[in-house]
């Protein structure tokens, strides 16, 4: 099976360069990689309908026999159509082809075919536009795949791509997994697995070789992140000789709350061990105060004589950790630096001269951390904040800059423990569930667009008494007719609701100097309210932002909807988060309901999961990982299932050595290799 990896797409008949180049952009180069890109759907033609028995908007499929002579007619523009009528000896269906020059010549009388597409009926009969069709009589794919496609590609180059591909399958396929796996968890072998998910004779057997592909898919996907964890462990690490977490303590205008001191000692422990570098996530709540623990680690270092580089997502996130860790140790010997890309060419270079020569002690930035003009005299701590916005790539660079520094890193987002496994399976897990004394709950309601009004008029009150609201939507441009978007929101709350308030609008699709910009008039209080997307999901704390409220919240994740409510209550006053939605279906009054009903991010991660599945955790940005081919995360048994054949693995090798783990590291080496560069 290796070799067919090897074996260029322009070996297959009737792939010439042009179509080469078209399987490219589907990331497909090699016989191998067309026989891993799997199908996104099946069209069934196992079951012919009688056309008496097909209703109108069906994709369906009719056996039948052409009963009338195909018309031909010429149509403005220089098109061509074609009428055609096919019996199944009881009744008729019109079909009806466009520019298909060839197709008087393609359909036999007296020939029995089976026709595939989307139905129309009216009061004239059954009609199908430009069905599919094959000879019945040579019909022995019950399931078609349908591949994602590109321009100038059709699904049936690809599938007859994949045909020839499989017909280059040896007849002994060296299977990744061992004999004694595919015993224990009846798996089927590989040969079959990737014949049935592209040509399956049975529902069964399709559904026998999509598990087994993605077990094996989140299996591999696992003992590569644990490898990348093992490769960690086999580094030195920057030893710490002497624990300063009481001295960091005494600096706090606050008391810690127990699980911020159990962080904090997990991490000391760590960086003392001597043995390893410490490789641990921090994951918390909106506001249970993570920046702290961050804090205390980098003082640790710092005052065992090494520098420390914290990395934010954005350069306003940036500029507000630069802030709180000069005031923090304003009273200290300990220089903290900043460094961002919007910077002046001249200050990035004083700011990189300083880091080189050891006179920043803690540096504080974006992206421009990692760049190759950054350099350090001796980094022992790197610290990563919203570490779902970075990738494992990213991550590593920030690592290459010291002789095996610390890592920590750290999430707002609360995922449960099991999905956890998978994301952070390379690092050592934190869980910061407290909340600092003082905050003040959120309150959360749940209305429908009758009471919108009422809302804006307690926005307007909000913002009368000195404090800042948002509004969030969840599209850009208006693309569906029963979303708001931001932009037309935006415009029309400015000329209407509130039209005497500064109000800003922020999107994903701004450059990334007018989003900072805007983040910044509205943190500083030259406005008053922001119309925004989720892009406002990770931003910068305004203590006097009270209200948010949030339209089409059915379109929301529970877990993205908690972030979103995040930004609200960070200051001493009474906040709240509106829930606009018109949707009465059970499950998404039951979902929302969750909302107004806790305000505990892990038990919304928990509903979430149960009530949603565990896509929302990962979205498209899969957290960094690498991309996957056929496991969405949505069948929790599989995740289960990868997991228990992840640990008898690793017990019967523990490093995956011999003839018998072959094939699996060389699926670890290719899943990886995009994301992760090389791995040993």
């Amino acid at each position: 099976m290796s070799s067919l990896f090897e074996i260029p797409i322009r070996a297959l008949k009737g792939v010439g360069d042009k179509k080469a180049q078209l399987f490219h952009k589907l990331g497909i180069d090699s016989v191998g990689t067309l026989l891993y890109y799997f199908p996104r759907s099946y069209e069934d033609w196992s079951n012919p309908l009688s056309i008496a028995d097909v209703e109108g908007g069906q994709v369906c499929c009719v056996k039948g026999k052409l009963s009338a002579t195909m018309r031909e007619s010429r149509l403005p523009g220089n098109r061509y159509m074609v009428r055609a009528e096919v019996s199944d000896g009881f009744d008729a269906m019109r079909i009806v082809f466009f520019n298909n020059k060839y197709i008087t010549q393609m359909l036999k009388y007296d020939t029995e075919y089976l026709f595939y597409g989307k139905a129309t009926k009216d009061f004239s009969g059954v009609q199908m536009v430009s069905p599919e069709f094959v000879l019945a009589k040579e019909s022995a794919d019950t399931f078609h795949p349908v591949y994602g496609l590109t321009a100038g590609l059709t699904n049936k180059a690809v599938q007859n791509a994949v045909k020839q591909a499989i017909s280059m399958l040896p007849l002994k396929v060296a299977d990744p997994l061992p004999d004694f796996i595919l015993e224990k968890y009846d798996l089927c072998g590989l040969r079959d697995a990737i014949i049935n998910i592209h040509i399956p004779d049975s529902p069964v057997s399709l559904q026998r070789a999509q598990r087994r592909l993605m077990v094996e898919e989140l299996l591999v996907l696992s003992l590569g992140i644990r490898s990348l964890k093992q490769q960690h462990k086999e580094a030195r690490g920057t030893n710490i000789t002497a624990d300063f977490t009481e001295e960091f303590l005494s600096l706090l205008p606050f008391t810690p709350t127990s699980a911020q001191r159990r962080a904090m000692e997990d991490c000391t422990r760590d960086m003392l061990s001597g043995k390893v570098p410490m490789n641990r996530l921090v994951q918390g709540d909106v506001g249970s105060g993570k920046t702290a623990i961050a804090a205390c680690a980098c003082y640790n270092m710092v005052k065992n004589g090494k520098q420390a580089a914290f990395m934010a997502p954005t350069e306003i996130l940036a500029e507000q950790h630069f802030a709180t860790l000069q005031k923090l140790f304003a009273d200290t010997d300990i220089r903290v630096g900043l460094l961002t890309g919007s910077a002046t060419t001249s200050n990035k270079k004083k700011i990189r001269e300083a880091l080189a020569q050891g006179e920043i002690d803690i540096i504080v930035g974006t992206h421009a951390l990692i760049t190759d003009k950054t350099v350090f005299k001796s980094l022992g701590l790197a610290v990563t904040d919203e570490q779902h916005r970075f990738g494992v790539a990213q991550r590593s660079k920030l690592l290459t800059k010291g002789d095996d520094p610390h890592l920590l890193v750290m999430s707002a987002t609360p995922i449960p423990r099991t999905l956890a496994l998978i994301i952070y399976g390379d690092l050592d897990i934190s869980v910061v569930d407290e909340i600092p004394p003082g905050r003040q709950p959120i309150d959360t309601l749940l209305i429908g667009t009758d009471k919108r009004h009422r809302a804006f008029n307690f926005i307007r009150k909000e913002l009368d008494n000195g404090y800042r609201a948002y509004i969030v939507c969840p599209l850009v441009e208006e693309d569906d007719s029963d979303l708001t978007a931001a932009e037309e929101y935006g415009a029309e709350l400015m000329l209407e609701e509130f039209s005497d308030y500064a109000v800003g609008i922020i999107h994903g699709k701004m450059k990334y100097q007018d989003k900072e910009k805007t983040m910044r008039r509205f943190a500083s209080g030259e406005l008053q309210l922001l119309v925004a997307t989720t892009v406002i999901e990770v931003g910068v704390d305004v203590p006097s932002a009270t209200i948010m409220m949030i339209e089409n919240a059915e379109r929301f994740g529970l877990s993205q909807l908690h972030q979103l409510r995040g930004r609200v209550g960070r200051g001493d006053s009474k906040s709240y988060c509106i829930l606009v939605s018109d949707n009465t279906s059970e499950n998404t009054q039951k979902r929302l309901s969750v909302m107004t009903s806790t305000s505990d991010g892990f038990k919304i991660a928990d509903e979430d999961l149960r009530l949603r599945g565990p896509g929302d955790f990962f979205g498209e940005r899969q957290h960094g990982l690498p991309k996957l081919s056929i496991a969405d995360f949505s069948d929790m048994s599989t995740l289960y299932t990868s997991q228990d054949i992840a640990t008898d693995i690793l017990e019967d090798s523990p490093d995956l050595s011999g003839d018998k783990y072959k094939g699996l590291r060389a699926s670890i080496r290719r899943l990886f290799k995009d994301s992760q560069g090389t791995m040993n």
